[in-house]
């Protein structure tokens, strides 16, 4: 049977691996910049400066990928528009795309500025980890503009099918982040040392760098030059301003849920104790990991799904979908060993801290179960983002994770005492119920689409 489940989807597997590796790699990018914060102020400055990176991490996070989730609105329309060989249209949707990006991280920023800052004063945190964590806080906040200009650049060229080059980008902005971030923390070449600021701030150097680097290349690549015809610096329509916030709105909010739900439980964590949030942290760091790799695969699959939608070859779109969900599965299979199997281990790439360890090397074991669930729900969120179909699938993420994830969460963890292994049941049973619900509506979406052609 699964000679010939191979053979039924082998072109789709190679088309979707082919266009998901390098968005894997630059989705990577994101998570890696703070994981390279945990592991260098972990080993560098301490228990409490990685509890305010977690803490910070959580708050931030919120932030990021709303911003994030509104630069995607971009990517099916693009790929639609290019599948019906609109080029001039693709120039017209980045021009709107881009104001709208560098509009919401203004805003963003402002946010954080004005009220996160504020609201971190009152989470019933440990007083020096708050003091560790609002200055850092403030860097990152400036960083959002930065990272939505190279987000709304990158978008574009993913929704074409050009995949490396923002790959190429991420790579070397991570070294560059890491690199930066040890001179700056531990205080190299007769810089003060600066502790976790420091990572603020070759966070924030490294972000503004990718968005000049992906915009020069957009702007002066002959692969593009068709398409941005239709380009205007400083271009507003009303109409296509709508369809991009139409698809990039719910797709924030669904993120939004998500993580919010996992800032939740790392406030939640934080009033347990600063071990039991630096282990959160840690476990968290290497789950997020996994996921964006995920979100890599669920990413090509909106584009492949977009594009096919757009030349109506409606059996390509479910099969392609469908080999997405096999490659996931395949992945997260593989990662959810490498949890259980080296829980013990992975805890060291972060911090020395005993306890910090024990605490995190249980909850990896957790996180090895919820691999499977965390990677097929994100595949089919990417999946009916293609199809244009985004507002059910927000609802089912806030049920999953605000009724049925958090609750439980917080029931198991706090009210009955079970601490922080309670508090991650809660994330795996949320998981759990989005996976399901939102296979189950790709299923009914894509046999509808089907029928259309019988």
């Amino acid at each position: 049977m699964i000679p010939s489940i191979y053979q039924k989807y082998k072109s789709y597997y190679k088309e979707n691996l082919h266009l998901a590796l390098p968005i894997v790699v630059s989705q990577l990018g994101h998570t890696l910049v703070h994981l390279a914060d945990s592991v260098i102020v972990g080993h560098f400055a301490g228990t409490v400066q990685l509890a305010a990176v977690s803490l910070v991490n959580s708050v931030f996070m919120l932030v990021m990928v709303f911003g994030l989730g509104i630069s995607y609105g971009l990517t099916p329309l693009v790929a639609r528009e290019n599948g019906e060989r609109n080029a001039a249209e693709c120039g017209r949707l980045l021009s709107v795309s881009l104001l709208i990006n560098i509009a919401v991280g203004i805003l963003l920023y402002l946010f954080i500025h004005f009220g996160t800052l504020l609201i971190i004063d009152h989470l019933n945190q440990s007083p020096d980890v708050v003091a560790y964590a609002k200055p850092y806080l403030g860097l990152l906040g400036i960083s959002i503009i930065p990272l939505l200009i190279f987000q709304t650049f990158k978008q574009f060229t993913e929704g074409l099918g050009f995949t490396k080059q923002a790959m190429m980008v991420s790579i070397w902005g991570n070294v560059l982040n890491v690199i930066l971030g040890v001179v700056f923390v531990k205080g190299l070449f007769g810089i003060e040392p600066m502790g976790v600021n420091g990572v603020g701030w070759s966070t924030l150097i490294d972000r503004c760098l990718m968005a000049v680097v992906m915009c020069t290349y957009v702007m002066r690549s002959k692969h593009f030059k068709v398409y941005l015809t239709g380009f205007r610096l400083g271009l507003f329509d009303r109409v296509r301003g709508l369809r991009i916030v139409k698809l990039g709105m719910p797709v924030a909010l669904q993120y939004l849920f998500e993580i919010s739900a996992f800032s939740g439980a790392a406030i939640l964590a934080g009033t347990i104790g600063a071990v039991q949030q630096a282990a959160h942290q840690v476990a968290i760091n290497l789950a997020a990991i996994t996921y964006m790799m995920a979100s890599g695969i669920a990413s090509a699959a909106t584009i492949k799904t977009g594009t096919n939608l757009g030349a109506k070859a409606f059996t390509d779109l479910r099969r392609s979908a469908i080999a997405s969900y096999h490659v996931t599965l395949l992945f997260m299979t593989c990662t959810a060993l490498l949890f259980m199997l080296a829980c013990n281990l992975l805890p060291y790439i972060y911090t020395s801290d005993g306890a910090v360890i024990v605490v995190a090397s249980q909850l990896l074991i957790l996180a090895g179960f919820f691999q499977l669930f965390d990677g097929t729900q994100v595949v089919g969120l990417g999946i009916l983002r293609g199809i244009g179909d985004v507002n059910v699938p927000t609802l089912i993420t806030f049920l999953s994770y605000w009724v049925v994830g958090i609750p439980v969460g917080y029931l198991l963890g706090i009210q009955l005492r079970w601490g922080i292994d309670g508090i991650w049941y809660g994330l795996v049973l949320g998981l759990v119920t989005a996976s399901i619900l939102l296979f189950f509506r790709f299923q009914n979406k894509t046999r509808q689409l089907m029928s259309t052609i019988n």
